[in-house]
């Protein structure tokens, strides 16, 4: 799985998370500067090698030696950490190079995040980086942990140190990173190593997550991004090493912005997030919203138990609370079961008459500690569940303690008697936030809302659906399988209009040609004057639609261009007549080409097919239900060139209209195959061209089961591939 140059990434990596000698340049005896902070903090965190201050003014900093500069360190140095200003940072990295330092963390700020001038400093300290090759990380960073008790590395400016555990850490931000470190302490999730980014100048979150596929201590990845360097590799190896290790993200940065100058349909509905979207679900990364959806995942993959399936016990001693978790667990696709009768009655064997022994089971705000454990065991033994659920409301400050102990009675019984199944509990006390639960060294996720333990599972089932698909589902298919696919021809077709007219939309005649080179011809026949047109419709056959046929304009049906369900000759010439005279009295006449004579589809659905290409993610291919409505509804899904099997599928049924595909009140079933095969060829056509800008197929029908898809009306742009 890992080659060559992975095995060679990560030795270049490991001095940052396993040094031996660290030198801090810039250590101070100023108190509160990052100089003392870094240096502090590596000392009171245990680090388990030797730190050297470099300081040019002092000879001894917080009880150990200083040296005035990295060439007088007699010995190897595995790691610096800079925390000097960034114009002095340049020379710092020449004397790094000099004493053959293969690591450096900077952590000074004062570079392109300050504007032009620090990003003409930063671009200087890449092309050293570069001609050195030494591996960075930051600048303008936190720092790096790595809290393996064999190491005890805080190379930070935050003397709060987490457990260690399985999850490792990659932030973009600085202070969301620290905000998670003391988080996380709070919360007793085990980390093992966290990476503030920084500017990402050398390292990326590409190289962790190679880094981390290797690292047997990392079982769980956490990435906070505001950028994504290398989508494509990004992509490659989050499909790869989320199957062993779940990846949740936290991307920043949603965004409209752009979405006004678009000229297609596709485009106007396409933002960068969508691309990220479409990114996180094609490589099965987990995408939250908030730093609390971030954290609450973070405890639960970090617990080796997952549920087995979707059928959810709730333990509770509030009735209110229990009916909140309820409606939040059907919310997100869960089944709450009513207990078979032996399991309720055995609840009510020892819990007071008035609780409730179905499920939600309320023990009630007395219950005891015994009556807490035995509820526990008894729902936790159940074959009738697959995960439980217990919320505790604080009514009396005096009884945390006991039914704290209850439930970690009943959890303990149940696990000796052999139950697996994972437990959520959610613990809604005010006073007493902080409680961590622990049986026999297994963690049980702890939150304080009684929405969150649904979502949380939810998650857990999506991400092992996910994993359990076979590569063989999510292949790319061999352009051998695709019959009648020219992209030779294709590319021919777009240069062609490049060449005699530049970057623009093409032609109908175009259009025609280009996507009858992938086999998803559009229907009809380019006609310029009205007898033209009827001997069209003759040919084709009555009833017909006549349309305007311009690369100009967008909104055919605003304009009044688009003429239905002709049945004569007569009709034809004056529909002719008709959309020449609205573009006339517009004052757009010398927008139109022709007129498009087609065949009436009818007994299908109005689809949208379409593909835009994002200036960092590539092309964005998108599916969603089509005609006049598109941008009203917006109901569309994205995927990212180049798209497999398991891409268009899910594309296709995670729509909110796919129910109309699948014979909804008695129509029939749509050819959802058929759609897939368009979707495939797209993503093969903007692939392989560059020049496609944007593409809109809209309406494509979709005709009934096995009959194919019908091109109705189509729009491309084409520019070179720097212009985009």
């Amino acid at each position: 799985m890992a080659g060559s140059s992975s095995d060679r990434l990560t030795e270049s990596l490991k001095p940052f998370f396993f040094p031996r000698r660290i030198a801090v340049v810039g250590a101070s005896r100023e108190k509160g500067s990052i100089g003392a902070r870094v240096l502090d903090c590596l000392r009171s965190g245990g680090f388990s090698g030797s730190i050297i201050p470099v300081n040019p003014h002092a000879d001894v900093i917080d009880g150990l030696p200083a040296v005035p500069s990295l060439l007088a360190i007699p010995n190897p140095i595995d790691l610096a950490v800079i925390a000097v200003p960034a114009h002095l940072a340049l020379s710092v990295i020449d004397k790094c190079a000099a004493r053959l330092v293969p690591a450096v963390i900077m952590i000074a700020a004062g570079f392109a995040e300050t504007g032009e001038r620090g990003a003409g400093i930063e671009q200087e300290l890449r092309t050293k980086i570069q001609q050195h090759g030494l591996r960075l990380i930051g600048p303008n960073c936190f720092g790096v942990m790595n809290l393996d008790p064999t190491i005890r590395l805080n190379a930070t400016y935050t003397p709060v140190l987490p457990p260690f555990g399985p999850v490792s850490i990659a932030s973009d931000s600085g202070g969301i990173g620290a905000t998670v470190i003391m988080a996380a302490q709070r919360l007793n999730i085990g980390i093992s190593t966290y990476v503030s980014l920084g500017n990402h100048v050398d390292v990326t979150v590409n190289d962790l997550l190679e880094y981390w596929e290797q690292d047997v201590t990392t079982q769980v990845i956490l990435l906070y991004l505001e950028t994504i360097p290398d989508p494509r590799r990004f992509r490659q190896l989050a499909e790869r090493i989320g199957r062993r290790k779940p990846i949740i993200a936290l991307k920043a940065g949603r965004t409209t912005a752009g979405q006004s100058a678009a000229g297609s349909h596709t485009a106007a509905l396409a933002t960068n997030d969508w691309a990220v979207d479409a990114l996180f679900s094609q490589c099965g990364v987990i995408r939250v919203s908030t730093l609390e959806e971030w954290l609450a995942l973070a405890m639960a993959f970090s617990n080796h138990r997952r549920p087995a399936g979707r059928r959810v016990g709730i333990l509770t001693n509030s009735g209110g609370a229990g009916v909140l978790c309820a409606d939040s667990c059907e919310k997100e696709g869960l089944v709450v079961p009513l207990l078979p009768p032996s399991v309720s009655a055995t609840l009510a064997s020892f819990l007071s008459p008035l609780a409730a022994p179905n499920n939600p089971v309320d023990v009630i705000g007395l219950a005891t500690e015994e009556q807490h454990a035995a509820a526990t065991e008894t729902l936790l033994g159940s074959d009738a569940l697959d995960a439980l659920i217990i919320l505790y409301l604080s009514i009396n400050v005096a009884d945390n303690d006991q039914a704290a102990a209850g439930i970690i009675r009943g959890i303990r019984a149940a696990r000796l008697a052999g139950s697996r199944k994972p437990v959520y509990l959610c613990w809604m006390a005010e006073s007493d936030r902080d409680r961590h639960f622990t049986v026999d060294g297994e963690v049980i996720p702890t939150y304080h809302a009684p929405d969150i333990p649904a979502l949380v599972i939810r998650r857990l089932l999506s991400y092992e659906a996910w994993r359990e698909q076979s590569v063989e589902d999510v292949r790319l298919p061999p352009a051998r399988e695709l019959p009648q696919l020219d992209v030779s021809q294709a590319k021919a077709v777009c240069a062609k209009a490049l060449a005699e007219r530049g970057p623009g939309w093409l032609t109908t005649e175009e259009v025609q040609a280009l996507l009858g080179t992938v086999s998803v011809p559009l229907l009809g026949r380019l006609t310029t004057d009205p007898d033209e047109a009827v001997q069209a419709a003759e040919t084709i056959g009555y009833p017909v639609a006549v349309k305007l046929a311009s690369r100009h304009i967008l909104h055919k049906t605003e304009l009044g261009t688009v003429c239905l369900n002709l049945t004569d000759g007569q009709v034809v010439r004056e529909a002719f007549h008709t959309i020449k005279d609205r573009l006339a009295q517009a004052g757009k006449l010398d927008l139109m080409d022709g007129v498009l004579v087609q065949p009436m589809v009818s007994g299908g659905m109005e689809m949208l097919v379409g593909a835009t290409r994002d200036s960092h993610f590539g092309p964005l291919i998108a599916v969603g239900l089509g005609g006049i409505h598109v941008e009203l509804l917006g109901d569309v899904r994205f995927g990212l060139a180049p798209l497999t099997n398991h891409d268009v599928s899910r594309m296709i049924r995670n729509l909110n209209g796919y129910p109309l595909l699948t014979g909804y009140r008695g129509r029939p079933a749509m050819d959802v195959g058929g759609l897939e095969d368009v979707l495939i060829r797209m993503s093969y056509l903007v692939e392989a061209i560059p020049d496609i800008s944007q593409l809109d197929l809209n309406p494509i029908i979709v005709l009934p089961d096995s009959q194919g898809c019908k091109v109705v009306d189509a729009r491309v742009l084409v520019q070179a591939p720097f212009e985009h």
